[in-house]
């Protein structure tokens, strides 16, 4: 099953996986999580308990260009069909590549959570 796969501090790339629980589980680390919080047909695959088992802050999700959750650990883009996880469509692969390019850093500033961007590369 092609996805995108994103992790902590890295540029998205796409993969392939074995379809079923066991791959999807093996990939994100433990039991998954599908947050479904875009119109297009894509779930994220995340871990259940990233944010209980402290895994690194990766991504956060945006509603009107704010923050309203941080996926915690490695996690997946895959496509969704009528009853399944499936092949994420290229076009949807290259706009989600687009969006979850920069990895984030999240830091704690004067009781506040700042969300800041890594800009790779440089003079």
């Amino acid at each position: 099953m092609k996805v995108l796969m994103v992790q902590p501090g890295e540029i998205p790339h796409e993969t392939d996986i074995e379809p079923g629980l066991e791959s999807l589980q093996a990939a994100v680390d433990g039991p998954i999580q599908a947050v479904y919080p875009y119109e297009d047909p894509v779930a994220l695959i995340c871990n259940e308990e990233g944010k209980c088992c402290g895994l690194e802050l990766n991504r956060a999700l945006y509603q009107n260009g704010k923050p309203y959750d941080i996926i915690a650990g490695t996690f997946l883009v895959v496509g969704l069909s009528a009853e399944d996880f499936t092949d994420l469509r290229e076009e949807d692969a290259a706009y989600f590549e687009k969006l979850f390019h920069s990895p984030e850093k999240f830091k704690y500033f004067a009781g506040r959570l700042v969300i800041s961007k890594v800009v790779s590369g440089g003079a």
